[in-house]
């Protein structure tokens, strides 16, 4: 056993020897210089190796991308041929324009996506240092200016405060930053007052004249507008938080010295602009806080564009001017959304300069010229404590002390209102008001049943009632009847002078005017004559203002001072045509907006065309689609020929024009396609009685 021990010990110490051995060479300095020497080497070679392949790489790969073009340029050898239509349906682009809003210029982008229309909006993402330098101006700017509570009601006192905080802003940024582009400079200027002085990003929407309605829903969805050529639009404008909403709420509650809080939920007040804002709080608002925004109209509707359009014929406008110009009473009703103030609106530059005006609305929504007398009154509700109301009956009433010679009603709703308006007729006073009702012998109907409950013998004031109608498929918005109302033993009955026919899209005679005539010639003591005469030189002023596209409020409203003081010198200007002395240019403030090139449309406008079609695109300028025209949008000062024209029997035929008009304040209402014919209606005694009748 000893032995055998021995032996195993002797055999561990002979591993341990060999091992001490190995170690001891692969320890020695030169077999480690050898082996470095080696690795070198084998590097060297191999980066020699790469450097060749790659550039041999090189070389094939050169030879191939020369070959490539050489197959390309051989198949292309000719220009490719592009087609308009599919780059236009690929791009999906609706409409660009450019808005210029305290300076700060924004590109707007209408596109057409799979979930609708889309109203883009290009603003520039801001670093956190342009943040902090913002955040820094704005402190200073706090420090230096200072607003009283009343200047920011007033809208011409809030132009100057805009323009003291940019012209303070713009020289505190080039104290920090010299080198500043600027646009850029202009932009955070533009940037901060919004900010500071309005609704941040909202107020590139509410200086868009292309919006009608701008709708805050919650924090969780993006803002929404109605745009007057392409409708509901889904913004790319979110609004981060629910207290933001609510602080937008709380700025426009003050402006008008009003509250909204948890306790008074709800707002209805106007902007500094006119515009009405509706503000409701959550949790009455179960999906969040909500803003909405109703623009009030810079570019109202004139009779010039509903004339164009088709809205109404040159006989009932002419007819409406007779009855206006000698202080007959009118009545305007029609359905929901119909156009009654709207028509209502273009009918009023037709009262003489020299008559005090007195309106009186819930939400100012008439716009007149300036050379009218003019004093618009507006309803208040009443605050948290129900105090500091005044109800339209207040105003109504008040009217009557402040010596008016013309009366404007927003709306008929009540009794006891409808009982001082028929008073005031009685009276003297000229009225025209609106009510809702869908034809003449309703409109009877609801003024002389509840709520409204007017002694029917009160009606007989009314000389005229126009009636409104909205179709509601098509999107036409018309004169549906033109009627005058006839007093009898135990009732009042309608006697329809003109009405619309659906099938030739064209207003027509109906009926002989029973009353309105012989109340006209008693009234002013005009002979049938002197009537046909008036009624023809009002067709010839109206066809003059058509035919040279004079269709902005203070352009008719210049024509009817003219008309109405200095006859002579209108007659002059329109026997040499001589447009210019009458086109008043104004340039909503603020705001400047002007079309985008759009690729689609450059590509379009590429393609041949014959020299036929090139002449009567320049002729015709047509519109796209609007609620008013039926397809018919309103002029521009440019556009010189309209189709309209009831006095001539030229039948020309238009075609329309593919282009569509990027600017919002050249909106264009386009030809419509009619025969023009010579209005048959005419002015003569038919009967023994003596009374002037309609005929066809």
């Amino acid at each position: 056993m000893k032995q055998k021990n021995k032996k195993s010990v002797n055999k561990k110490r002979n591993v341990k020897k060999k091992t001490n051995k190995k170690r001891v060479k692969i320890t020695s300095t030169k077999d480690t210089k050898k082996k470095q020497r080696h690795t070198q080497n084998t590097r060297h070679t191999k980066q020699r190796i790469k450097r060749v392949t790659s550039v041999k790489n090189k070389h094939v790969s050169k030879k191939k991308v020369d070959k490539k073009h050489k197959e390309v340029s051989k198949k292309y050898s000719k220009p490719p041929k592009i087609d308009a239509k599919k780059q236009i349906h690929a791009t999906n682009i609706l409409e660009r324009y450019t808005l210029n809003v305290d300076k700060a210029k924004v590109n707007v982008t209408i596109q057409k996506k799979e979930g609708g229309n889309f109203y883009i909006l290009s603003l520039p993402k801001i670093d956190i240092g342009t943040e902090a330098l913002l955040d820094e101006i704005r402190k200073e700017l706090v420090s230096v200016t200072s607003i009283a509570a009343g200047e920011l009601v007033d809208e011409k006192s809030v132009i100057k405060i805009k323009q003291q905080f940019i012209d303070d802003a713009g020289k505190l940024l080039k104290e920090k930053v010299p080198d500043m582009e600027k646009n850029t400079e202009d932009l955070l200027v533009g940037i901060l007052i919004q900010e500071m002085l309005g609704l941040g990003q909202i107020e590139f929407l509410i200086n868009d004249p292309a919006l009608e309605e701008i709708v805050i829903i919650s924090s969780k969805e993006p803002v929404r507008t109605y745009h007057k050529k392409h409708g509901w639009l889904t913004t790319n404008i979110l609004i981060q938080t629910e207290e933001e909403i609510n602080n937008y709420s709380n700025i426009i509650a003050r402006r008008v010295g009003r509250q909204i809080s948890i306790l008074t939920p709800l707002l209805d007040a106007h902007v500094v602009t006119g515009d009405r804002a509706n503000a409701v709080l959550y949790p009455i608002a179960t999906k969040g806080n909500t803003i909405t925004i109703r623009k009030f109209s810079r570019d109202p509707w004139t009779i010039i564009d509903l004339i164009g359009n088709k809205t109404v014929s040159m006989d009932v406008s002419a007819i409406l001017w007779l009855a206006i110009e000698y202080e007959m009473n009118v009545l305007i009703s029609g359905g929901t959304a119909s156009g009654k103030t709207v028509f209502l609106n273009a009918c009023m530059p037709f009262i003489p300069p020299n008559h005090r005006i007195i309106s009186m609305e819930d939400t100012r929504e008439l716009m007149l010229p300036e050379f009218l007398y003019w004093c618009p009154l507006v309803t208040r509700a009443p605050n948290p404590e129900g105090k500091g109301e005044v109800s339209m009956l207040d105003l109504l009433v008040n009217s009557l002390r402040m010596r008016p010679d013309r009366i404007i009603l927003g709306e008929i709703r009540r009794q006891r209102e409808a009982e001082v308006l028929f008073e005031a007729m009685h009276t003297g006073h000229s009225v025209y008001a609106t009510v809702h009702a869908d034809s003449a012998n309703e409109t009877i109907r609801r003024l002389t049943n509840p709520p409204i409950n007017v002694p029917a013998n009160m009606l007989a004031n009314v000389n005229l009632n126009v009636v409104m109608f909205r179709d509601r498929r098509r999107g036409l918005r018309r004169v549906l009847q033109l009627a005058e109302f006839i007093p009898g033993k135990d009732s009042i009955n309608a006697n329809i002078l003109y009405r619309w026919v659906v099938e030739n899209d064209e207003i027509i005679p109906h009926n002989e005017s029973l009353t309105f005539i012989d109340e006209l010639s008693r009234n002013t003591g005009m002979s049938e004559n002197e009537i046909n005469q008036n009624l023809e030189k009002k067709k010839s002023i109206l066809t003059w203002l058509l035919k040279n596209n004079i269709r902005d409020l203070d352009s008719i409203g210049k024509v009817m001072n003219l008309y109405y003081t200095h006859q002579d010198a209108l007659k002059e200007i329109i026997e040499k045509n001589d447009v210019s002395k009458i086109i008043v240019k104004k340039q909503i403030s603020g705001v400047e907006s002007y079309p985008v090139e759009d690729k689609g449309k450059i590509e379009e406008d590429k393609t041949e065309k014959k020299p036929h079609e090139k002449e009567d695109e320049d002729k015709d300028d047509g519109g796209s689609e609007t609620s008013w025209g039926g397809g018919q949008e309103r002029g521009s000062q440019k556009n010189k020929s309209l189709a309209t024209n009831e006095n001539k029997k030229d039948d020309s035929k238009h075609k329309p024009n593919e282009k569509e008009v990027s600017n919002p304040h050249q909106r264009m209402f386009g030809r419509t396609k009619h025969k023009n014919k010579k209005s048959k209606s005419k002015f003569k005694r038919k009967n023994k009685r003596g009374m002037i009748r309609f005929f066809n």
